[in-house]
């Protein structure tokens, strides 16, 4: 018979530098799952730290390999995108590999403040603040450059954010700011322009009229997003290029103007098989911004991105066990787990995301075509295609060793959608949650970050209890 496992090896680059298979049980980063299951039970949501200063450090030599090759002038840094995950091991994890903060919210410069609070931080520190702000994220912001955080930079969402600075900012104060530019959507999208940034229009008006003139403010950084991600696409590259254009049409005019931020977009693996060529887009994007400099005469600016997803995403993985299999029709079986979709990867409700999906236990087992089905009520609560087949495999169950699955490359967005506690749907529990490090010897070790969500809580929060 076919195994489970001949299926996988004959699929794909099988094993990977990510994924091996020891006495028919999955191992992630070496470390054996079912030892994790045997130790904390399921649901479970685990979270491995050395991807993410892995992934970090990985980016940050593709750019720096790029510059290199083609002798790119400017330099570049690298901005962590907070609302991929919020959470302190996440953003802690990262600021070890020097690097910067992109925030979104008013909300995020309490996250700041306590970052300081414990040294992760300095005062020279970038924040990139986007968005677009009530009074509370305009206030914060004020009160940090008053403070002396040299590098926080607003990033202007609308023609009238300034106002607020120009108000508030002491006039002792040297501030840095940013301008993000409207991107036109994706040719499909429901609508052309994104309802972020000012018209392109309106940039050097902007300048002209509130910024240049006004000894506090120096505009320092240009900024777009591409909702799609860095893709080798005909609407990636033409975007890019309008934008470029751009810069050199307001650097021309504003000489404090040096950097460009491109935004985040570096995508994860959603397949064992590598699908994105790293280093070519990255040199690609460097070469097209020095092109478009050279021939318009201007310096090549100092580049910034605030990679999020690539910064967490595969640090994450949710384990399943498989409850109970049941046959709907003649040919639709369902394995259903002992959790949800819609509440645990709310992406693949939303968005239709893929994730990486491959069983824990019983590689050695023969193979079925599935549906898997998760706990809620909702109709919607399913996953039944991988990115490559629009379908799903998984081994037999057996009464004897019951069946565990893994979503792997969770990590980013997924708490962020659908709310960390508090209250799910059909009041689906959170799943424990744990941490995985290595120690300085290169041996695992583990601990709960919270336990699975209990009913006391949920109790609490819908007001039956004190």
């Amino acid at each position: 018979m076919d195994t489970y496992h001949d299926l996988i090896s004959q699929t794909f680059d099988f094993p990977s530098q990510e994924f091996t298979v020891e006495q028919s049980e999955l191992r992630f980063h070496d470390i054996p799952l079912m030892d994790l299951i045997q130790k904390h039970g399921t649901p479970l949501r685990l979270t491995y730290l050395p991807k993410i200063s892995s992934n970090i450090q990985r980016a940050k030599q593709w750019f720096q390999q790029g510059i290199e090759k083609i002798g790119y002038q400017g330099s570049y840094t690298y901005c962590y995108c907070t609302k991929a995950s919020h959470f302190a091991f996440v953003v802690e994890e990262a600021l070890k590999n020097d690097i910067h903060i992109e925030t979104s919210s008013g909300y995020d410069m309490h996250i700041i403040r306590a970052l300081y609070g414990k040294g992760k931080i300095k005062k020279d520190t970038y924040i990139i603040a986007n968005g677009f702000k009530r009074e509370r994220y305009k206030r914060y912001l004020t009160e940090f450059m008053n403070d002396g955080f040299v590098n926080c930079m607003p990033i202007l969402d609308n023609l009238n954010e300034i106002d607020y600075y120009k108000e508030h900012v002491r006039d002792d104060v040297r501030a840095n700011l940013g301008i993000r530019l409207a991107s036109d959507e994706e040719p499909r999208f429901q609508f052309y322009t994104s309802r972020l940034g000012v018209r392109y229009a309106d940039a050097i008006p902007l300048y002209e009229e509130k910024i240049k003139e006004d000894p506090r403010f120096e505009l320092t950084m240009l900024h777009y997003f591409i909702n799609t991600g860095i893709k080798d696409t005909s609407y990636y590259w033409s975007e890019l290029r309008r934008f470029v254009h751009k810069y050199c049409e307001l650097r021309k005019v504003c000489p404090t103007l040096h950097t460009i931020d491109i935004g985040g977009g570096l995508p994860i693996q959603t397949s064992i098989q590598p699908e994105y060529d790293y280093p070519y887009m990255i040199e690609e994007v460097l070469r097209t911004i020095q092109r478009i400099c050279r021939e318009e005469g201007v310096p090549e600016p100092h580049i910034f991105t605030e990679f999020g997803i690539f910064t967490v995403g595969e640090s994450g993985a949710h384990i399943y066990s498989i409850l109970d299999e049941k046959l709907q029709n003649d040919k639709e079986l369902w394995y259903m787990i002992d959790g949800s979709f819609i509440t645990n990867l709310p992406d693949t409700w939303a968005l239709n995301q893929r994730f990486i999906m491959l069983a824990l236990n019983g590689w050695e087992r023969s193979y079925k075509k599935i549906q898997l089905g998760g706990m809620t009520c909702d109709s919607q609560d399913y996953y039944n295609a991988e990115k490559h087949i629009y379908q799903v495999f998984l081994p037999e169950q057996s009464p004897q060793k019951p069946l565990y699955v893994g979503f792997f490359h969770t990590g980013a967005y997924q708490e962020q959608l659908s709310g960390y506690g508090g209250i799910k749907h059909c009041l689906i529990p959170a799943p424990k949650h744990i941490i995985i490090d290595r120690n300085e010897d290169g041996t695992v070790r583990d601990w709960e970050f919270a336990p699975e969500q209990d009913p006391e809580s949920m109790m609490r929060i819908l007001g039956y209890t004190e």
